[in-house]
Formats: structure tokens, C-alpha cells, sequence
């Protein structure tokens, strides 16, 4: 079906955390790959990420270790804070041992892309002709049969591929061509999600990820790499509000009713807010999927398995199964849909485990009202003093990631 000694020619729809180790590992095992991401160019910024357990084993089989050393955001825990500002709780980096909020290993979403892309582009230029790697473009039309997959673009022509990947996110248009409407493998789970990048205050404790509750929300100031610059994170609990997708007006106006008069450094994220070049806003939503592989087209990432940003854990997901599901077609490349059948199996104790929210869910993490806000000070406050602190260890260590299982790996991807 193609030019390279058999080897299957593979389509990975989306250039984020997933489809860029993917097709790293694809390219490294000389595997023909194209990956179409319909964004212009690579999106910076992005929240932290953290690497621990089995991803951390990944990205250390992957090599990619030095590259994330470089450009890693250092935090040495949680705080919350009051209206003024007071701390009154903190979970310590070094307390949980890097299992608590806050890991060892943190790094912005972004720049562990820009790692994979450079990783990425070293790789398809010591083997020329295994990567085309385009931006601007994306899937219209999928069609499947026994020998491949016919897929037409928006922009480019119609192509056959033997494998197609949809690694492009929560609201995959992969998915939604393979197997079904979004509503279908989608559950709201009662809130949503903001962050962008914003100035950092002057008065802001360096290197700690400061929270405060609010009736209706959370929100919270988090470390970048550049001292001079900080990720505003944000919750709100509501009902699902189909106005605000899409709609960047109607997001900065819910921003704006949450947080306003809410003290601390409301007036510098809202400040900011109106300036960002990087404002993510999505409603919080949990994927579950019967089965991530249909034929010759598989799922990857927040397209196959998501719990929404509540989790912490969507890129280990996306890390793991990118380096299971190559692992098994470096494999068997004459055999790509046994290859995907196993990947599914593979993958799939790491999915359950990653849509685990901490916490409760969003009733817990973000109160409703201020008696709820003033409650959750409180409990805070007890959580985190040193009477409770082996407990609450105990119950973090319970969500350390599972080891990864034993799969055929060629010495190209280890």
C-alpha cells in the first residue's frame, strides 16, 4: 500500500501531546506518518502538566527526559489562600513526596509539545520521507474496508492510509466520523474550565500554586516557567450553558460575574483576562468509550478517554497510550487492526484509572454558596495541618499510576 517495505503508512489527526509521541515513536520504528493538525501552527502556553509513575517511565524510554529538565516549571506545592491573601493551607511538594497536587516533574502543556515536536523532527531527519507533518488541515470524511482507510480533507486531496489515529482531542471530529455524535461517549460533569497566561503579581509567594474559593467557582494563580509571567486557572460549577461555546464574550462576561469583588488578585486575572492571546475555556466533561478501536481507526488521548482537567491526568494518559500503541504496531506492522485490538486492552486500565477525579468531583472541589466556601476553608484548613497529614498522604498514594504492562517493544522505542 506503500512505498516503505510494507510497513504500514499511518494518519495521526491532531499535533497535541498524543499525536506528537505517537508519531515520534511511529517515525523512530520506521513507520511512514502523517499527522494533520487543523491548528495554523504549534499552540504555546497551556497549564502545567505533570510526569510521574508510569508517563515519567515514558518520557525516560522516550528519551525526552533532558529536553523536559530544561523547560520545567518549578512549584513546591499548594496553597489556599483568603480574601487577603493569608495562607491558610498548603500541601507541600516535598510533603506527598511529588503524589499530591503538585509533582516533581511539572511542565507547561505547551512546551512538552514543543520537546515531542523537536524530538520529533530529529527523528524524521535522520529517516527523510517517513514524516509529513502539516498544519492548517483536518479530516472531513472517513471510509473504511477490509486493506485501509480513505480519507478526504478540508484542504488537501483524498488519501488512503492503513491506520488512521484520532489523537485530536475531547471533542474529536475523529471520533465523531469513526464511531458516533459526541453525545454518544459524552458526560457533563456539571462545570467548566478557564486558564491563560496573565502577569505575575509582585506580592505573589514564588514557586507555590495559590487557590482560593469563591461561591460558584475557584480560582488560582499557578507558576510558569518565566518568573515574569503565570497561568490564572479557573472552575466554575453551573449548568451546562450551550451560549458559551465558542463564544469568547459570553466566557470573559461568566469570568467577570464569577470572580468580581472576590478579592486577593481577582482585579489582576481580570485585568488580564481582556489581554490574553491564550484563553482556554471548555466545559468539564468525562469520555467514556465501549471500545477505542473500530477496524483500522483507533483512539488516542482525550478523543479515547477523558475525565476532564479535574483529573490531572489526561497527558499520562495520552503519554502511555501513545508509547503502548506504537509498541504494538512497530510489532505486527503487517497486522495493524490485531495491532489496535491490543493497544485497546493495553490501554485500558490507565484510561479507567486516569478519568479517577480527586476530591469528589466538582461539588467537592468548588463550593456552591458561601456557606459552602466558608465550610471548605475549614476543612482545608484540617486537611493539611501535621496532625492529618499521614492520612491525607494515604489517600493520595492511593491514585499512583498503574506500572506498565508487559508489551513486545523493538529497541527503536525503548
Amino acid at each position: 500500500m506503500n512505498d516503505f517495505d510494507g510497513t504500514p503508512h499511518v494518519l495521526v489527526s491532531g499535533a497535541g501531546i498524543a499525536g506528537l509521541a505517537l508519531a515520534l515513536q511511529l517515525v523512530r520504528s520506521g513507520i511512514r506518518t502523517t499527522v494533520v493538525e487543523r491548528a495554523e501552527a504549534p499552540r504555546p502556553g497551556g497549564q502545567a502538566v505533570d510526569l510521574r509513575g508510569a508517563s515519567r517511565e515514558v518520557a525516560e524510554r522516550m528519551g525526552i527526559m533532558p529536553g523536559i529538565d530544561r523547560l520545567r516549571v518549578h512549584e513546591e506545592g499548594m496553597s489556599y489562600v483568603d480574601g487577603e491573601g493569608r495562607v491558610f493551607g498548603r500541601m507541600s511538594m516535598a510533603d506527598f513526596d511529588g503524589e499530591g497536587a503538585v509533582a516533581e516533574i511539572e511542565i507547561a502543556r505547551g512546551d512538552l509539545a514543543q520537546v515531542l515536536l523537536d524530538a520529533l523532527r530529529a527523528a524524521s531527519d535522520e529517516s527523510p520521507g517517513l514524516l509529513d507533518l502539516r498544519y492548517g488541515d483536518r479530516l472531513t470524511a472517513l471510509a473504511q474496508d477490509e486493506s485501509g482507510v480513505d480519507v478526504r480533507f478540508e484542504h488537501a486531496g483524498p488519501e488512503r492510509f492503513d491506520v488512521v489515529v484520532g489523537a485530536d482531542g475531547v471533542h474529536s471530529l475523529t471520533r465523531r466520523l469513526a464511531f458516533g455524535p459526541e453525545e454518544q461517549f459524552a458526560t457533563y460533569l456539571g462545570g467548566y474550565a478557564a486558564f491563560f497566561t496573565m502577569p505575575t503579581p509582585a506580592d505573589l509567594e514564588e514557586n507555590w500554586f495559590a487557590m482560593r474559593f469563591v461561591p460558584g467557582a475557584t480560582f488560582g494563580i499557578r507558576p510558569d516557567r518565566d518568573p515574569a509571567t503565570s497561568k490564572a486557572i479557573l472552575t466554575f460549577r453551573m449548568d451546562r450553558d450551550p451560549v458559551l461555546r465558542g463564544d469568547r464574550a459570553a466566557q470573559e462576561s461568566l469570568i467577570r460575574e464569577r470572580i468580581a469583588g472576590a478579592g486577593w488578585h481577582a482585579p489582576a486575572v481580570l485585568r488580564a483576562l481582556g489581554e490574553a492571546s491564550d484563553l482556554y475555556f471548555d466545559e468539564l466533561v468525562r469520555i467514556d468509550m465501549p471500545d477505542v478501536a473500530n477496524g483500522r481507526v483507533v483512539l488516542l488521548g482525550d478523543a479515547a478517554s477523558c475525565g476532564s482537567p479535574m483529573t490531572g491526568q489526561g497527558t499520562a494518559v495520552a503519554l502511555v497510550g501513545a508509547y503502548l500503541l506504537a509498541a504494538r504496531l512497530a510489532a505486527t506492522p503487517d497486522d495493524a487492526v490485531s495491532a489496535l485490538r491490543r493497544c485497546s486492552a493495553d490501554i485500558a486500565p490507565f484510561a479507567e484509572k486516569g478519568k479517577e477525579i480527586p476530591g469528589g468531583g466538582i461539588k467537592r472541589m468548588v463550593p456552591a454558596t458561601r456557606l459552602e466556601a466558608a465550610m471548605s476553608r475549614v476543612l482545608t484548613r484540617v486537611m493539611f495541618s501535621r496532625a492529618a497529614l499521614p492520612l491525607v498522604r494515604r489517600m493520595f498514594a492511593g491514585g499512583t499510576p498503574l506500572p506498565l504492562p508487559e508489551t513486545p517493544v523493538p529497541a527503536s522505542l525503548r
